[in-house]
C-alpha cells in the first residue's frame, strides 16, 4: 500500500500529477486546484489512497490528511466511487463537507457533477457522526478545527454537546489567535460552570 509520495513534480496537467520518486514516475489523480497549486520541478509530499481493481491500479493524491480522510469516508458511501469522491473534494473543502453533513444539507452535494439526489442523501446519512470520529491528526470535523479537541473533552467531562459547543464558539470568538487546547478548555469551562453538567 502506497500511503504517501515525496518527490519532484515532473508534470502537472489537469487532474494528474506525475511525481518522480527516486527515478520512478508515479501518476497521481488529484483535484484541479491541487494540480494548479504545484509547480513542475518542485518537491512535494502527497498523501495517497491506492485503489486496486482487477483491471486497474490507481493512486489518488491529497495535499493533507484532512482531504484523504474525507476521501476515504466518501468512498464508503454506497454509490460513491473514487472519481465521485474526488469530484466532491474538487467542489467542496473538508470544512464545507463537514458543515453540510452537520446541517443535513444534501443540496450541497447535489451540485457536484455525478452526484444525484439519492446519493446526496446517502452521503449525509452515511457521514453523520463519522466526520467527528476522524482522528485528531486529520482535523476534519463538523466543528471549527481549532476547537474540536476541546469539544470532545467537554463532552467527555459530562457537558451536553449543544451547551459545550455554544461555550466553545464564544471562547473561539473571544480568543481568535489562541491555539492551545488547555487554554481554550479552561476558558470554556469558565463559561459553562458546574450547572451545565448533566
Amino acid at each position: 500500500m502506497i500511503a504517501s509520495l515525496r518527490g519532484t513534480v515532473l508534470e502537472a496537467l489537469g487532474t494528474t500529477l506525475v511525481i518522480d520518486v527516486q527515478g520512478v514516475g508515479y501518476a497521481v489523480t488529484v483535484t484541479p486546484d491541487h494540480a494548479l497549486s504545484v509547480r513542475v520541478g518542485e518537491e512535494v509530499l502527497v498523501r495517497t489512497a491506492m485503489i486496486v481493481r482487477e483491471d486497474d491500479m490507481s493512486l489518488f493524491g491529497f495535499p493533507d490528511r484532512d482531504r484523504l480522510a474525507v476521501f476515504d469516508l466518501l468512498r464508503g458511501v454506497t454509490g460513491v466511487g473514487p472519481k465521485s469522491a474526488m469530484g466532491v473534494l474538487a467542489t467542496l473543502a473538508p470544512e464545507q463537507i463537514a458543515q453540510a453533513v452537520a446541517n443535513e444539507d444534501d443540496a450541497v452535494f447535489r451540485k457536484v457533477s455525478g452526484i444525484g439526489p439519492k446519493t446526496a442523501k446517502l452521503i449525509v446519512l452515511s457521514l453523520t457522526g463519522k466526520l467527528i470520529a476522524v482522528p485528531s491528526t486529520a482535523s476534519v470535523r463538523a466543528r471549527p478545527v481549532r476547537g474540536a479537541d476541546v469539544l470532545v473533552a467537554l463532552v467527555g467531562l459530562g457537558y451536553q454537546e449543544r451547551a459545550a459547543q455554544s461555550a466553545l464558539d464564544d471562547v473561539l470568538a473571544a480568543q481568535p489567535d489562541e491555539a492551545q487546547t488547555s487554554v481554550l478548555l479552561r476558558a470554556a469551562l469558565g463559561r459553562l460552570g458546574p450547572q451545565a453538567v448533566r
